[in-house]
């Protein structure tokens, strides 16, 4: 349990590195974007256009890979006519710097100064992704954008690591919280929750109990019957409700 304290990163993150001279290639018309962060490192990121925008999302992706993989998973919302802008954390991909909780969140919130330089802030949609959850949450908490829509998100680190591993003392031992439960009653403007009944990542319990943390009366919980953690947008009910929430 010791080496569990010391090397934790390596269960939360799993990132994937990338040479800084590579070059992306994807079909839709993109433009790559580097942050300086407050502690002088390098965020790198993707902003994916189209003509005549309705308005960007603001992506924050899950624990694995690098924008090789999330670029091609968050281009599936260009069809809408959004452009959207997805960031790799420090020491993905591109990026630089050190695992820091607060830092991490910062790197987050330079991401939407960066955005609200472009677009109004009626204009953003923050949108987060399991891990990336905790992100969007807190971004949404500081900020008053469009609205905020969540795929899987945690109740907090702790309760989902106590999922996978019940009998052991996660409390005494984890560094980061991510505590997306006491931060998302700061989010006073519509909230859109999915999640599948069949998640064996973050499971069902964790994402209705974040959502019993929400402003109810602005918060919609979408149960996506006998979906995974992987595979949401494969099922008509998410198509249909992103389909309403992104044409609003």
């Amino acid at each position: 349990m010791p080496l569990f304290y010391f090397f934790q990163e390596r269960f939360i993150f799993q990132p994937e590195k990338l040479e800084s001279n590579y070059s992306f290639s994807f079909q839709q018309n993109f433009e790559e974007i580097n942050l300086k962060t407050d502690d002088n490192n390098n965020i790198n990121a993707l902003l994916f256009k189209t003509k005549n925008p309705k308005g960007v999302i603001l992506y924050f992706h899950g624990n694995k890979g690098n924008l090789v993989r999330w670029g091609k998973i968050t281009s599936y919302f260009s069809q809408f006519n959004y452009d959207v802008f997805v960031m790799d954390y420090r020491s993905y991909g591109k990026s630089t710097g050190k695992f820091n909780e607060k830092l991490m969140y910062d790197d987050a919130q330079i991401c939407y100064d960066y955005l609200k330089d472009i677009y109004t802030e009626d204009k953003i949609t923050i949108y987060g992704r399991s891990l990336g959850c905790t992100f969007a949450v807190k971004t949404a908490a500081l900020n008053q954008s469009k609205q905020l829509i969540l795929e899987a998100p945690f109740y907090n680190l702790l309760d989902v690591t106590k999922y996978h591993y019940p009998f052991l003392p996660f409390k005494f031992l984890l560094r980061y919280k991510f505590n997306s439960n006491e931060l998302i009653s700061k989010v006073n403007y519509k909230t859109t929750i999915f999640h599948g009944t069949e998640d064996n990542v973050v499971p069902y319990s964790s994402g209705k109990k974040l959502f019993e943390k929400s402003n109810k009366n602005r918060t919609s919980f979408v149960t996506i019957k006998n979906g995974t953690h992987h595979n949401l947008a494969e099922f008509k009910k998410y198509q249909e409700t992103i389909l309403r929430l992104l044409n609003k």
